[in-house]
């Protein structure tokens, strides 16, 4: 059994690489340079995340793609977005989310990027932090 499957494997294997290589007006789609960075937000704070794609292909694309922040504690999931690129172009796509309520204090998530079949995990994360803050305004010593 273990030597069908992996017979099956190969041979999946050669004909995607067979189609790929055998076809260049293929289209590709890869995320633009990122910067990387944690971002400090509290329970219910508003953030924004803009990514950069570009086709690489030799023919127009098109894509579904959505992002989510993932993490072990809390998961925020955007709104997918339909991207039509041709060879060689750009577009920034946006979104807009507020971190859940229920995010604990001091977890984390990472900005995963869904498109078509497949997914990238930038290195993007927001870390959760206490939405109170204590300061001293005033003191007096007599």
């Amino acid at each position: 059994m273990k030597l069908i499957l992996l017979s099956l494997s190969i041979v999946t294997l050669m004909l995607l690489a067979g189609i790929s290589a055998t076809n260049p007006n293929y289209a590709f789609l890869t995320v633009a340079a990122c910067e990387t960075g944690i971002v400090n937000k509290a329970a219910l704070e508003s953030f924004t995340v803009e990514i950069t794609f570009k086709n690489t292909g030799k023919t127009q694309g098109t894509w579904s793609i959505n992002i989510v922040f993932e993490g072990e504690k809390w998961t925020w999931t955007g709104t997918p977005q339909n991207l039509t690129l041709k060879p060689d172009d750009s577009k920034k796509l946006i979104w807009n989310g507020n971190v859940p309520a229920n995010a604990p204090i001091d977890s984390v998530a990472r900005l995963v990027v869904y498109y078509g079949d497949s997914f990238t995990a930038l290195n993007w994360w927001i870390h959760v932090v206490p939405a109170a803050e204590l300061s001293i305004t005033s003191s007096t010593v007599k």
